[in-house]
């Protein structure tokens, strides 16, 4: 799939998408990344924690994020994007949240066209789980 992004400018909104967190998606990803930290899999050990419960993997909430961005970006983004990011609050199991994004400015760098990018993740009350800012070619 070619897409021509020589026609975005500073402004324009990403197309964000709203995901459940069920607790199977976080016990999959805790065995597709090798992360078994057990305040994420274990009720039992998560309850004496500051939360109270199991809460998702940050990275997971910021794949969804990277999902969002090579959705908008399918030429360029996996060939050189780059992120930084703020992990500000936990997810937890059956919650829902909504990426988000703005490209803020363009810029020409070594030559390419370069789009920056306000990027996260919200929960339903409007917190940021993930906040941050990514860089991407337009061409």
């Amino acid at each position: 799939m070619t897409t021509n992004n020589s026609h975005r400018s500073a402004g324009d909104v990403l197309a964000g998408f709203e995901r459940q967190i069920t607790q199977d998606r976080v016990d999959a990803y805790g065995e597709a990344s090798g992360d078994h930290n057990p305040i994420h899999l274990n009720e039992e050990y998560a309850s004496t924690t500051q939360f109270g419960t199991r809460i998702a993997h940050g990275m997971l909430s910021l794949a969804l994020v990277t999902e969002m961005l090579a959705s908008e970006f399918p030429d360029t983004w996996h060939d050189g994007g780059k992120l930084k990011v703020r992990f500000s609050a936990p997810v937890f199991p059956g919650e829902i949240v909504t990426t988000y994004g703005e490209i803020t400015g363009i810029s020409e760098e070594d030559g390419k066209i370069i789009a920056t990018c306000t990027i996260g993740c919200k929960k339903t009350d409007g917190t940021d789980a993930v906040s941050g800012r990514a860089t991407v070619a337009l061409e």
